[in-house]
């Protein structure tokens, strides 16, 4: 239990300070960041996979067109999700991605009504309701939907819908997902070159290069903690802990990026808090109703 709180939390403390490491490499272009990030990522999970012995899986994988399909899409929308918060990132939208990630519990429980026919509790329609409210409060005094917010939700509550019926395992089924998407990735890689417009190449920064490289472990590291952490502890408490990652994001946003921060939008980010809170507290009690009966 305690090795598993300890795993999943810093995954989740790695993914908040992410901020840190994309405005760190601002110089790059976000979808040169992508690619890079996929190579990269590529070529470390190959090593792990080859030192651990794991590669069993990858003939029994290509013989089988819809375990196939199923991770083209979800490599999709891990590219897209990865795209729009690199350029959320290095656009000043830090705020932003952060409630993104705020509004992703939500945004799965609305998925599984929608496409898995579940059925809500009232609770679950209290808390859709509530963040409903926050969401078009945030849409009133902006004069435009939070879409940044709102694509960065969608597309990672799809992906984790996809991935949550999938035939592999987290190391195994990113590893799939980025040798899909490297083709694309080494392709873009190889177009820019040829131009000249290789960032990694024509840039006099050593640490630029080797921060581009770090996108590797960095992608992939604390995915592995959290999914040997995840499966050490109870749901609701993997519940509890992701709000770390959105957490620090918007601390960053504030201390570090200086990000604005209305009173009304505040009084937006509070309503959607609310909602999470509502949602949490249901699942806690719900979780205890069979324990006390």
């Amino acid at each position: 239990m305690n090795g598993g709180v300890l795993n999943t939390t810093a995954a989740f403390l790695v993914w908040g300070l992410f901020p840190l490491y994309f405005h760190a490499i601002g110089e790059v272009p976000p979808v040169e960041i992508l690619a890079h990030r996929m190579v990269w990522s590529l070529l470390f999970l190959a090593i792990v996979l080859t030192v651990r012995g794991q590669w069993k899986w990858l003939p029994d994988v290509l013989g089988k067109p819809k375990v196939i399909g199923t991770f083209v899409a979800s490599a999709l929308l891990l590219s897209a999700n990865w795209g729009i918060y690199i350029w959320a990132v290095n656009n000043g939208h830090v705020l932003d991605a952060s409630l993104g990630y705020f509004i992703t519990p939500l945004i799965n429980v609305l998925l599984g009504l929608v496409v898995l026919k579940e059925r809500l509790r009232p609770g679950q329609w209290a808390a859709i309701g509530v963040a409903a409210a926050g969401v078009a409060w945030l849409t009133w005094q902006a004069g435009q939907l939070p879409w940044i917010a709102l694509l960065l939700a969608a597309s990672f509550g799809a992906y984790g819908l996809l991935r949550k019926t999938a035939a592999l395992a987290a190391l195994e089924g990113l590893s799939f997902e980025t040798l899909l998407l490297f083709p694309l990735a080494a392709g873009y890689v190889i177009w820019l070159t040829v131009h000249g417009a290789n960032t990694f190449l024509n840039t006099p920064s050593d640490s630029t290069r080797a921060l581009l490289v770090a996108a590797g472990p960095i992608t992939a590291i604390p995915l592995l903690l959290f999914a040997s952490g995840a499966r050490q502890i109870p749901l609701s408490v993997v519940g509890m802990l992701q709000y770390i990652a959105p957490t620090i994001q918007m601390v960053l946003g504030l201390m570090v990026f200086h990000e604005t921060f209305s009173s009304a939008r505040l009084a937006g980010f509070a309503v959607i808090w609310m909602a999470l809170a509502l949602y949490v507290m249901e699942g806690l009690w719900m979780q205890r109703r069979p324990l006390a009966a």
